[in-house]
């Protein structure tokens, strides 16, 4: 069964940083490409980071202003998001999903989500 789960929310204070993770199991990272999402209380989910399958190269699709990488640890079949100088417009469910060998920024192209992990930032 193909898999993800997504671990490392929590609360913290502006301009605090969080790193989550996203564990893949069913399939390995080589072959597809892993995007970072979130979506805040009514708002639509949006692309914020994107590892691509191959080469590891990373796509931005959300303005985080070079706060936020990407990265991944093949070894342990795990994508990273590392979010630093978090901003209370920051609070969102952060999930991680899976779509084929080339990054998207479209919600649609996705086909395996996480079920999610809450990051919440006070001011």
């Amino acid at each position: 069964q193909m898999r993800l789960v997504e671990s490392g929310g929590g609360s913290v204070q502006r301009g605090e940083s969080l790193r989550l993770s996203c564990a893949a199991s069913g399939f390995t990272l080589g072959g597809y490409a892993i995007g970072w999402f979130r979506q805040a209380p009514g708002k639509e989910r949006e692309g914020i980071l994107c590892i691509s399958a191959r080469d590891g190269n990373t796509y931005s699709f959300d303005s985080v202003k070079g706060r936020f990488t990407i990265s991944r640890d093949m070894s342990k079949n795990t994508v990273y998001l590392q979010m630093n100088n978090l901003k209370p417009e920051d609070t969102a469910v952060y999930y991680c999903a899976r779509t084929t060998i080339r990054c998207s920024g479209e919600v649609g192209d996705y086909f395996t989500w996480g079920p999610g992990t809450q990051v919440t930032v006070s001011s």
